[in-house]
Formats: structure tokens, C-alpha cells, sequence
């Protein structure tokens, strides 16, 4: 077994050197559920009876409160399929299919690992707020007016019988479309048959064996966007914001997959599965935008085809088609009609992205791996020397006793809890690396432990699944155990984990799961978890239950209960809830830099906000140039890491040497100076799921140009970055958006839009602007921590619209723990209108108990600075009014720009500043 592991790991190697390897991956055809379903498809298309095979069994039509149930029939096999459509009180419809009676029940628990409390707590219509009309085979269920709160938009359903056909209309018009073009295809379970058809009992990929046990059993509908001019989403991929077709004039020649993988050295522009799956999908014009949720862990594949009529071609919708291999089809459609809605809608169902520990938004110095103890120091006194903060350092593999998690090797890390120590008198923090994969090693406890108790992944034979990663041969634990979960959590305790203190958080890595000698890199699909269900039919939400049982161990290691911070490389719809993700092993080259901006752009559209890309690239030596913009455009991913493969030249900034070490340093100074921006920007993402970096639609959804733009983006709705992602740029173009003032957030320089303008730039030039009318508070003061930074004052920059007003907020709580639930936080209101600045405590502050106690604890913080940019006239004198006080404050002003020097002012307190 040994030699076979020697074996893999060069072929591993090999791999790392020479890029990815795509005959290691299936394509749709390999893929025999896909291909079948595919084939039906074109069928379909070119033949009305193929189109028209399922149809409505009459007199099985009933709506039963906020389910309407019909029973569907294909004329060729006779199998009856229940169907629910289920009307949520948001607008929200959801349509399940699945056997009537089935030859043996189909996984049904991705809903409890995706949905909001398991899908408990989902808020229903009321019956008395629908209306059936059914005439002629087609029925119509409607909202009565005002039913939905918050939207002005009507919402109705219509199914036609023959063929059986669903259309959500809003406003009466067409939006979301379910097998209007009869690609619906469910493949029932049944006997194997004498003659079974190639590909549905057993399939061969390469030397592997699929055995299929179940035999077939996927499915796939055509889902159609009437009138969208474009979608997004379904991460994770390389390919661009704006989905390329898959069908069509230049489209790829792949459909979109969802398979979570390990994929070395990804390609660009490609559909091919990577680390994260996410299957939901917007489609947006100028006029509205709508999403669907297509909830299955299996592995799915997505077909996008953009239709166009007329003369000039113009985009007449966008037609998709979702196969999916096991499971139920259950799929959820978000009517919009705007963004924003979309994004609420999606966070009732999954639960948006909670306030992360403070410190996970600083900076994050890693690398496979750091030596030693005196490596880790020698790095954290290097950031010091350097005047450059930073919140955390990582630990690969490299740290434990040869790939046992949970340990360290003694010789290199004598003391691990001196270590951290001595790295927590500055505030920072340490992360380990602890992967599913289990050493298999009965001297090793763990291994050991968990084998005693019965809690890893079966192979179909009944013995433990065994496998080859990084420690040799492995075990793999259950995630779909509960009691391997609550295991795994335990192990976390400070007494069971050896050498951790309350300072090291965790780092989830080939959780897809990898596995370096199975089929693509990962887990034979006839592997057997918990409750007998097969690895085909979990596949996707593996990785993310391991994430789940990871947070849940570090929130109970201490009292009272902290946030945890954990990083997950797998990921599936409700990852968010747990941790931050990354993009994976990305190469150094410009290209990737460039492909990182859509890449983390589509999470965000997704759901998965707490995401970012390895700083400088994981694979290959980038040059200085390349290094230092990859920071200046890393500081504005949510999750910035710098990180590094084992066979690459260590890149610590200061290494570079000058210029580059000042222009690192100058970047992420900026990212700790924002930190206040960015901790209120999560604080919105938490209650609203909009994201934390936008596409330029999102902001602007009207304008057309911005659609498939990919290169800038919004941080929040106040900020835009233009980043340079071209070797030796000489200038970068910028489009400003809408009829607003723009302001260069250094030199303050204000640009009138609309307007695009080329903009010359130097290794040291980034391209940053705040939006007219915004409230961007920072903390000036420089410090080796986000914890260091806790009690500093306040500066906010105000930058004025054309009409010299601005809006804007601040939210603090203490970062760590979950007080603010009850109200233990402060959030104010900041309003800039007719010269004069104000503080008010949001609606959401409330009077508790836990608030005026926070506020207590804050009272002597500050804002230490005002800078108004972009006033109309100058000004000479500002008043402070607090309470029934009132005095004079210096001031200093230009034409157009004051700076209010120490106002005095509190933050948890009503405040006014009048200019005069």
C-alpha cells in the first residue's frame, strides 16, 4: 500500500506541475444521466410529441391551503408523479416531484441541511390569500392584491395540463418558465431489467466502476427567464459574471456542472466543476430580475441558451436546462421583481450570511507551510518591522505529526500554546488546518477512536471506505452520522485538542472530498453514508456539513459562546452560515488575478458572501508587479488571504523589497482603515442577503452597458473598485454609472457622470470611488490588529451628491460574541442634508438592557474627524449640538471640502454638526 501511495502522490505532483488534467474529469457525455438527459432535450426540441410526454391526470388537481397538488403522468410509462407547488407568504413558489409510490424512498434531507431551521420555519400564504381559477386545463393560482408584503407587484401561477407546464407571472407577464419546452424527463426507480441499457446499472469512468445499485433515477426540467438579457451564478466556475451559453453561437461546448471537486490549477472560461456548488441561478433586463433555487446535492448539470427574435437579434430571454443525477427534484422560484428582492428572498429560505468574528475581516498571512515555531514568529515580527498589520497566521499540513490532525510535530512546534501566546499579545490570531480524511493508523487516537465507534463512510461492501490523501491511506468520517458529526465537534474541546488555546480557529481543506485514488479525485459514487444513502445522492453538501460540525466544535469549546471563524474549501447553498470560502488553488499569473474578480463576484450573487481568492496566486512565482496588484485588489476581497504552494519562493511583502513593500503596505493599510465600512457592510449582508461585493447591475439595474461588466465592482453601495489586472497597465478605463458625482477616494477628485474616462496609472495608483450621497466611516489610526484598533475613534468621510446630501451608517458591536442578538450593539443613522451632519440611533437599536450596556462600555469612543467632500459653497464655522449642549468645533475649508478637527462627538449618542 505504501509504494500505490508513492504512486498516487507523484501522479499528484505531476499534476501540480503541468496544469489541469480534463481527462481525470467527466464530461457530459461520460456522464451517462447527463448525456440521456441531453439527448432527450434535442429531441424534444425538434419533435411536439416528445415535448408533450407528461401531462396532468384529470381530476387530480386540488389546492389545499398553500399547496397546490396534481398528479403528472408520462403517456409512455404510466408512473404517476406527485407534484407540490407550495406559495410562500414572500412570493416565494416552491414545486417538488417525485414517484407517487416509489420502488424505495429518494433522498430527501438537502432540504434540512439547506433551509432556514431544516425547513420548519418557512412562512407559508394563507389560504384565504390565494385564488385557483381553473378553465379549459388551465389553472391559475393567484396572491390577492397586497398579499406580499413589500412588493407593489402582482404574482400568479398558471399550469397548463397538455402539456403539463408551470409559469410564474408577475404583473400578469411571463418571468419564470418550467417546462414550457418539454425537456422534463423523471426517471422512476424500477427492477433491473435482463437487457439493461449501457450506462444506467453500471458505468466505467476510466479504471473505476460505478456499480448503480439503485439504477436510474435522475432527472431534468428546462427552467426558461422570459425577457432576461442575462444570468449569473451556480458557482463555482471560471467563467465569467454574465453566463456564457452552453448552447448556441460561442458557446462552450459543456454544460455548467456542479460536482464539487478537487481540480488542480483550474483552467479559465471554462464550465468545469470546481470546489463549490451552489445551484442557484438570477436572470436579470433592465426591467426585472428573478432567481431559482434548484435544491439537490447530487450532481447536476446546467444548460444555458440565450434566445433572441427580431430583426436585430434582440434578447428575447434565456432558456436553461437542470439535470440532476439522484434525489428529488425540488426547486424553489424567486419572482423578484427587483434585485434586492431576489437576494431577500433567497435569505428567507437559507438564512443569510451571519456577522463574522471581527479579526476574519484583517488580513491573513498563509503558506504550505510555515517551518517552525520560530517561522511563525519570525514572520509576525517581520509584519511588525514593517509597519504592516495583519490579524492571523496559518498552518498547513506540515504542522502535525505527519498528517494526524489534532497534533503537532513536537520537533518543529515544541510549544504550541506558547506560540499562540506570544502571537495574542498583539491580538492576533493562529489557524491549523484539520482535513476529513483520518490517517488510517491504529497508534493514532483519533484514527483509532472514531474506527471504535464505527463513524466512518462505508464502501459498498460494507467495509470502511478507504482511500488515498495526503497522510497515505485514509478513512474518511460520516458527515451524514449525527453522531460523527457531534464526534468531530468534540474534538475541538481545548483538552482534547492538545497544543490550542481559545486563539486557534480552523481551516476546512479537501472537504469536496478529495480523495487522490478515486474516481475524479474524489469519493466513489456507490460509497454508503449514514441511513444507507449512497455518496451520489450527498455528494455536494458533504463538504459542507464538515464546515457545520467544525463551527459547531469551536462555538462549544469555551463559555460563553464565541462566533467561531472557519474556512471551508467545499461549499454548497447555506455554506454561509458557517464560515468563509475560497476560490481554490489558482495559479500566479495575470489571467487568474483578472479571473478572480467574476469568480468571487458570482459567490457573492449567490449567497456565499464571506469568499475570497489566494492573494498572489497558489501555484507559480508571481513577479513583483503582479504580487503588488494582487494585493491592491485583495484588500477588497471579503476573505483576504495571501497564500502559497509549498514549492514556491517565500513572498512575504518585504522580500519584494521597494517599491513594492510600500505599495503592499499602502494597500493593506487602506483594508484596516476600511474595516469599519466593511464590519457594517456585514452587518447589512446579515439582515438583508445582499452582498458584500456587487456587479455594477446590482447598483444600477437598469443599465444595460453594466450587465456583463466583471472588471470593477461595488463594495457595498457606496465604493467602487476599477482594479488593474493587465501587466505593465499604462491606463485603465472607467465607466462612472448613473447621473451621480463620483469621487477619487484619494485625492478626492469629483467626476461628474455619466462619463468614461481613461485614467493613466503607476504601479502605485488604484482606482477607487466613492459614490455621491454615501457615509464611509474609517479608523485612522494605525495598529498591528483589528483587536489593537477596538477603542480607537472615528473618522467619517462624507461625500456629497449633487444635491450636497449624503446617507450613510456605523455598526459596532464587541466582534466576537453573539450579544448583539440581544441587542448588545450600537448602530446609528448618519444623515448629511442642508449643511448639517447628524447621528441617529437606528429603529434597530431598541432600549435593552444588553444595549445600554454595550454603550456604557463604549462611551468614551469618539469620532475624532468629519471630511465633507464635494460642498457647493465654502464654509467657516461648524456647530456641535448634543443634547441641550451646544458649542463651536474648529474647522478647515476649501472650496469644495472641510475637515472637522475632533468634534467630540460620541458614538453612542444624537449628535448634530451644522456648517455655517
Amino acid at each position: 500500500m505504501r509504494l500505490g501511495w508513492i504512486a498516487a502522490a507523484m501522479v499528484l505532483f505531476a499534476q501540480a506541475a503541468q496544469a489541469v488534467k480534463r481527462e481525470d474529469f467527466k464530461t457530459c457525455d461520460q456522464a451517462a444521466f447527463c448525456k440521456r438527459h441531453r439527448q432527450f432535450g434535442e429531441k424534444a426540441a425538434q419533435e411536439a410529441q416528445t415535448a408533450a410526454a407528461y401531462a396532468v391526470v384529470g381530476g387530480s388537481v386540488h389546492l389545499d391551503q398553500h399547496t397546490l397538488a396534481v398528479v403528472v403522468e408520462n403517456q409512455a410509462d404510466g408512473v404517476p408523479l406527485q407534484v407540490e407547488v407550495t406559495f410562500l407568504a414572500s412570493g416565494v413558489v416552491r414545486m417538488r416531484v417525485q414517484e407517487e409510490t416509489p420502488l424505495a424512498p429518494r433522498y430527501d434531507d438537502t432540504q434540512k441541511h439547506v433551509l432556514r431551521d431544516e425547513g420548519q420555519s418557512l412562512a407559508y400564504a394563507r389560504g384565504e390569500d390565494l385564488q385557483l381559477v381553473s378553465e379549459a386545463g388551465v389553472h391559475t393560482v393567484s396572491y390577492n392584491s397586497s398579499t406580499v408584503v413589500g412588493s407593489n407587484a402582482t404574482f400568479s401561477v398558471r399550469m397548463t395540463e397538455r402539456p403539463w407546464t408551470l409559469t410564474y407571472l408577475v404583473d400578469g407577464k411571463p418571468s419564470v418558465q418550467l417546462n414550457t419546452k418539454g425537456f422534463f424527463r423523471f426517471e422512476h426507480l424500477r427492477l433491473k431489467p435482463e437487457d439493461a441499457p449501457e450506462g444506467e446499472w453500471e458505468e466505467r469512468f476510466g479504471s473505476w466502476t460505478d456499480t448503480k445499485p439503485r439504477g436510474p433515477e435522475s432527472f431534468g426540467m428546462d427552467i426558461g427567464f422570459a425577457g432576461a438579457e442575462h444570468v449569473y451564478g451556480i458557482p463555482e466556475h471560471s467563467s465569467p459574471l454574465s453566463l456564457r451559453a452552453t448552447r448556441g453561437k460561442d458557446a462552450y461546448d459543456q454544460p455548467y456542472r456542479l460536482y464539487n471537486l478537487d481540480v488542480f490549477e483550474y483552467e479559465l472560461d471554462n464550465p468545469m466543476a470546481l470546489y463549490g456548488s451552489v445551484p442557484l441561478m438570477l436572470a436579470h433586463s433592465a426591467d426585472a430580475t428573478a432567481g431559482v433555487l434548484w435544491l439537490n446535492a447530487a450532481e447536476t448539470w446546467v444548460d444555458v441558451e440565450h434566445v433572441r427574435s427580431g430583426l436585430f437579434r434582440r434578447s428575447a430571454g434565456v432558456d436553461t436546462h437542470w439535470i440532476s443525477e439522484a434525489g428529488v427534484l425540488d426547486v424553489f422560484v424567486l419572482p423578484g421583481p427587483h434585485a434586492r428582492d431576489v437576494f431577500a428572498q433567497y435569505a428567507e429560505l437559507v438564512t443569510p450570511t451571519p456577522l463574522p468574528r471581527e479579526f476574519a475581516l484583517g488580513y491573513h498571512q498563509c503558506r504550505w507551510n510555515y517551518l517552525d515555531s520560530a517561522d511563525v514568529l519570525g514572520v509576525s515580527a517581520g509584519l511588525h518591522t514593517h509597519d504592516i498589520p495583519y490579524d492571523v497566521i496559518w498552518l498547513d499540513i506540515e504542522h502535525t505529526d505527519g498528517k494526524r490532525y489534532f497534533t503537532w510535530d513536537a520537533a518543529k512546534f515544541p510549544d504550541p500554546i506558547a506560540m499562540q501566546h506570544a502571537l495574542a499579545l498583539d491580538g492576533h490570531r493562529l489557524v491549523t488546518v484539520v482535513d476529513p480524511h483520518v490517517k488510517h493508523d491504529p497508534a493514532y487516537a483519533v484514527w483509532s477512536d472514531a474506527n471504535a465507534r464505527g463513524l466512518f463512510v462505508k464502501a459498498r461492501d460494507g467495509s470502511d471506505f478507504q482511500g488515498w490523501c495526503w497522510p497515505g491511506d485514509s478513512n474518511w468520517l460520516d458527515c451524514f452520522n449525527p453522531n460523527a458529526t457531534a464526534w468531530l465537534g468534540k474534538q475541538y474541546a481545548l483538552d482534547r485538542y492538545n497544543g490550542s488555546t481559545t486563539s486557534l480557529f480552523v481551516w476546512n481543506d479537501m472537504n469536496e472530498p478529495s480523495v487522490f485514488n478515486g474516481p475524479e479525485i474524489t469519493m466513489d459514487k456507490d460509497a454508503v453514508h449514514h441511513g444507507g444513502w449512497e455518496h451520489r445522492q450527498v455528494h455536494n453538501v458533504n463538504g459542507m456539513l464538515y464546515h457545520k460540525a467544525t463551527a459547531d466544535g469551536l462555538r462549544a469549546r469555551e463559555t460563553p459562546v464565541l462566533r467561531p471563524f472557519v474556512l471551508s474549501r467545499a461549499y454548497f447553498a447555506g455554506s454561509q452560515r458557517y464560515g468563509a470560502i475560497w476560490t481554490g488553488d489558482n495559479t500566479a499569473t495575470w489571467e487568474h488575478l483578472r479571473a478572480s474578480v467574476p469568480m468571487v463576484l458570482s459567490n457573492n450573487v449567490a449567497g456565499i458572501h464571506f469568499v475570497g481568492a489566494d492573494v498572489g496566486g497558489f501555484f507559480g512565482n508571481p513577479d513583483s508587479q503582479l504580487l503588488t496588484r494582487w494585493y491592491q485588489l485583495g484588500i477588497w476581497y471579503p476573505f483576504f488571504r495571501a497564500h502559497a504552494h509549498i514549492d514556491t519562493k517565500r513572498r512575504e511583502p518585504w522580500l519584494l523589497g521597494e517599491p513594492y513593500l510600500t505599495h503592499i503596505r499602502s494597500a493593506i493599510r487602506q483594508r484596516y482603515r476600511l474595516l469599519p465600512y466593511l464590519y457594517t457592510l456585514f452587518r447589512e449582508t446579515s439582515l438583508t442577503g445582499l452582498p458584500l461585493l456587487r456587479p455594477m447591475w446590482v447598483e444600477f439595474p437598469r443599465e444595460s452597458s453594466l450587465f456583463a461588466e466583471d472588471s470593477a465592482f461595488m463594495v457595498g453601495s457606496a465604493i467602487m473598485v476599477a482594479p488593474v489586472t493587465t501587466a505593465e497597465a499604462q491606463s485603465v478605463r472607467v465607466v462612472f454609472p448613473s447621473h451621480e458625482i463620483w469621487y477619487d477616494m484619494h485625492s478626492h477628485a469629483a467626476y461628474s457622470a455619466p462619463l468614461t474616462r481613461q485614467f493613466a496609472v503607476q504601479l502605485a495608483d488604484t482606482l477607487v470611488f466613492a459614490r455621491g450621497g454615501s457615509i464611509v466611516p474609517t479608523r485612522e489610526r494605525r495598529r498591528r490588529s483589528s483587536a489593537l484598533m477596538q477603542r480607537d475613534p472615528f473618522t467619517l468621510y462624507v461625500y456629497a451628491s449633487r444635491t450636497g446630501s449624503a446617507s450613510g451608517q456605523l455598526y459596532v458591536d464587541d466582534g466576537e460574541s453573539y450579544d448583539y442578538e440581544s441587542g448588545s450593539f450600537i448602530e446609528r443613522d448618519l444623515i448629511f442634508a442642508n449643511a448639517t451632519l447628524e447621528s441617529r440611533s437606528s429603529v434597530r437599536s431598541g432600549t435593552s438592557v444588553e444595549q445600554s450596556a454595550f454603550a456604557a462600555a463604549m462611551a468614551a469612543v469618539r469620532i475624532e474627524r468629519v471630511v465633507v467632500v464635494g460642498l457647493l459653497r465654502a464654509f467657516t464655522t461648524a456647530t456641535v449640538v448634543e443634547g441641550d449642549q451646544e458649542r463651536t468645533v474648529d474647522i478647515s475649508c476649501g472650496n469644495t471640502e472641510c475637515t472637522i478637527r475632533d468634534p467630540a462627538v460620541l458614538i453612542t449618542n444624537d449628535w448634530a454638526i451644522r456648517l455655517a
